[in-house]
């Protein structure tokens, strides 16, 4: 992956995606005016963010959809196979592990950890939930790099110590306060009733 491109690029390069998989199958070419046409968006922008790919378009037919697909699958790393933990197996927790849409992207949620006793031994969505006193051996052995926060504020900077610690390179933070890391360590954080509250500001 261009390391390089900007983040907000970086966001936009699934929605494309998404939307070219949700063509006909029938359909052979399309343009950065198509897509941007379609999503909303400017053109210009359109093919400024494809160009961070490998995508190569066609003068006056521009590209071909399934090549298209393929360039950005294969910057996205969708074909690789990256494994994650979840941390905080409550409501929220329970609906991140139960969702299919991951291995879309290459990335498999294979085990939660928490301190409640009464969670710990569950299956949720056949994946198994771990004492967090455990986190540093099982993560290790499970292999995972990614990491998500679904625990309440005042302990989410305590967990990400941890799982850094353990040797997770990318978080993505559901706990609505923002979190400290180094070394090198990715953090996304998304507050959903922060966001929220942002669309309700804007009707």
């Amino acid at each position: 992956m261009d390391k390089d491109i900007p983040v907000i690029s970086l966001q936009r390069l699934p929605v494309y995606l998404n939307y070219l998989k949700a063509l006909p199958d029938d359909r052979q070419y399309i343009s950065s005016g198509n897509i941007a046409e379609a999503l909303g968006m400017g053109e210009v922008l359109v093919r400024k963010d494809l160009a961070y790919t490998a995508a190569v378009g066609r003068p006056r037919v521009g590209y071909l959809v399934k090549e298209l697909i393929s360039a950005l699958e294969e910057f996205l790393c969708c074909n690789g196979s990256r494994k994650a933990v979840l941390v905080g197996a409550g409501a929220l927790g329970r609906a991140v592990l139960s969702y299919g849409g991951f291995k879309n992207y290459g990335i498999e949620i294979v085990a939660a950890f928490d301190s409640d006793e009464k969670k710990i031994g569950d299956l949720v969505a056949d994946k198994p939930v771990y004492d967090i006193a455990q986190a540093e051996s099982e993560v290790k052995k499970l292999g995972a790099e990614l990491a998500v926060i679904c625990v309440p504020a005042q302990y989410a900077q305590e967990v990400a110590d941890r799982l850094i610690s353990c040797g997770i390179k990318a978080i993505l933070n559901f706990a609505p306060v923002l979190i400290r890391t180094g070394n090198g360590v990715v953090v996304r954080n998304i507050d959903v009733a922060a966001n929220l509250a942002v669309l309700s500001s804007m009707i």
